[in-house]
């Protein structure tokens, strides 16, 4: 019955890409919560906001793409039954197990998708946004030095402010630099001023023509004026360094290779989604039928802690594996495994005539 597929398909798509739009809009909104509170703390300059917003929605796709496949299916399967449109099809020979078709129409792109975004895109979004926050902490204009507003260096570096500056982000003009060392403040001006950064990652605030006012940052007395041709200022390292062992930023056909338990650890942290998907994927049909007079939304809910459950156990499991509480070999396949016995074995099962109990004639 290929109109049959067809109407089916575009129903269930419909309604995962509906619940996927609200998930997107409300992870949007954590996420920028997120990428503000590090431009607050100085972790990631102000001028890559958008950028680092797009690439740590891109992060959180594995886990958000699964949730939304789980619940549309189960809000288009449910309202077959809401509607009395599946009484009618099992009426003419369609039960349940019939709409494997439909299901599977768009539940193997969907865990195609979850895999690319968990094994490739996800680790990227990592690595890029790594090296462009490490890139901007080296430039003037990334790090949102603008004339006129007071900016907090990202790493730590103090307070600056520039009354002008060139073009192209090399060279600023009438600038005021503010930094403390435990009880100590140092207030440095000068006429002009440009960042240079040294081979070995070292970055310098060089500041000709200026002023410098050291003293306590409290109480004392104890100040020294220095006026000065030539000034650098040596910013301090980021805390935001891109450690290229990291397995969270290393390429997945690298973790392959990589016998330590952390990169053992999120190798099967980026497995585990779509297998995950492909096991809530099945569940959605026998958990969206609903006897009449049943609550609507009784199962809905089953359905979504069961996989806030499995999330959070995921989580769990990488951080055992990294840690060596569970065995490397075991993996996250006391996990998986389970999910996807329970969802073959539900679905399979779901529709099947039962036997009505025999009894004995009297």
């Amino acid at each position: 019955m290929p109109k049959l597929d067809s109407y089916l398909f575009r129903e269930f798509a419909q309604s995962t890409f509906a619940v996927l739009v609200v998930l997107m809009v409300v992870s949007l909104g954590g996420v920028f919560a997120d990428v503000l509170g590090n431009i607050a703390r100085g972790r990631v300059p102000a001028g890559m906001m958008l950028s680092q917003l797009g690439l740590e929605v891109l992060n959180y796709l594995p886990l958000i793409l699964p949730l939304g496949l789980l619940l549309g299916l189960l809000m288009a399967v449910g309202r077959l039954y809401r509607d009395s449109e599946a009484p009618v099809l099992t009426a003419i020979g369609v039960g349940p197990r019939r709409l494997l078709r439909p299901v599977l129409m768009l539940l193997v792109p969907m865990v195609v998708v979850i895999a690319v975004c968990s094994v490739w895109l996800g680790p990227w979004a990592r690595d890029y946004s790594a090296r462009m926050v490490e890139a901007g902490s080296r430039s003037l204009l990334i790090a949102g030095l603008e004339a006129g507003r007071f900016v907090e260096v990202p790493g730590g570096g103090g307070v600056v402010y520039v009354g002008g500056m060139s073009g192209d982000g090399t060279h600023m003009a009438r600038v005021f630099v503010y930094r403390q060392e435990g009880e100590r403040m140092d207030v440095t001006t000068s006429a002009t001023g440009h960042l240079r950064v040294e081979p070995d990652g070292d970055r310098f605030l060089v500041l000709e023509d200026g002023f410098r006012v050291e003293g306590p940052h409290a109480e004392g007395l104890d100040f020294r004026l220095m006026r000065f041709a030539s000034n650098e200022l040596q910013l301090p390292e980021a805390d935001h360094s891109r450690d290229e062992t990291d397995p969270e930023v290393m390429p997945t056909i690298a973790l392959l290779d990589d016998v330590r338990p952390e990169a053992r650890a999120e190798l099967h942290f980026r497995l585990a989604p779509p297998l995950l998907a492909l096991g809530f994927g099945l569940l959605a049909v026998p958990l969206a039928r609903s006897p009449p007079r049943q609550s609507r939304y009784g199962r809905t809910m089953i359905a979504f802690l069961g996989y806030f459950v499995s999330v959070n156990l995921m989580m769990l499991g990488q951080d055992w594996l990294a840690e060596g509480t569970i065995p490397v070999g075991l993996g996250l396949w006391w996990l998986v495994l389970p999910v996807l016995l329970l969802g073959v074995w539900l679905y399979f099962t779901d529709g099947r005539l039962r036997r009505a109990p025999w009894r004995r004639r009297a």
